[in-house]
């Protein structure tokens, strides 16, 4: 029976933390940390006084590398490239002057267009996607085939007008924008 019966044992850690060794483990953290920090400030020091002594060549970035170059004030740039941009869209310049073409600010462009409306095609019997059909060959795709009904109109009734091709004249039918 004495085999049985086990010592009482208690539940919890009887002995301490050793309190001297862990004082002694933050004492010499301390230490190493502030000479540490004594020694890293002397570095410091001994380099800035080396370089003070020191004649050095200033390096002038553009004079010694090749273009293209880094931009020294970019934030500035960007803000001259965008008054650029804003005055470019909204003043009026020529474009032709002989032609009478002229450019025109994006806000009245936009009112303009919203007044007339964007120009279309009139529509005969067929639709739009077969008036100019192809026939292919062997060697390539072949001659555009008009389809009945769908002849271009004299040239007469052809008005050169400003399209939205960045100055490039657009034809267009003068019979069709009078219908409108």
């Amino acid at each position: 029976m004495d085999e049985t019966k086990h010592p009482q044992k208690p539940g919890y850690e009887t002995s301490d933390v050793n309190v001297w060794a862990v004082g002694k483990f933050l004492v010499a953290l301390i230490a190493i940390t502030v000479v540490s920090l004594v020694l890293l400030l002397g570095l410091v020091k001994f380099f800035q006084s080396r370089e003070d002594t020191s004649v050095a060549n200033k390096v002038e970035p553009r004079k010694i590398f090749p273009q293209p170059q880094l931009q020294q004030t970019p934030v500035v740039d960007l803000q001259a490239i965008r008054v650029e941009e804003d005055q470019y869209l909204t003043s009026y310049t020529w474009v032709d002057q002989k032609k009478g073409v002229v450019k025109i600010p994006i806000d009245r462009a936009i009112d303009v267009l919203a007044q007339r409306g964007l120009p279309a095609r009139a529509q005969s019997g067929m639709q739009g996607a077969a008036s100019n059909v192809s026939i292919p060959t062997e060697s390539g795709l072949g001659q555009k085939q008009a389809v009945e009904g769908d002849a271009p109109p004299p040239a007469a009734e052809m008005k050169s007008v400003v399209g939205p091709n960045k100055g490039q004249p657009e034809q267009v039918n003068t019979k069709e924008v009078q219908k409108k």
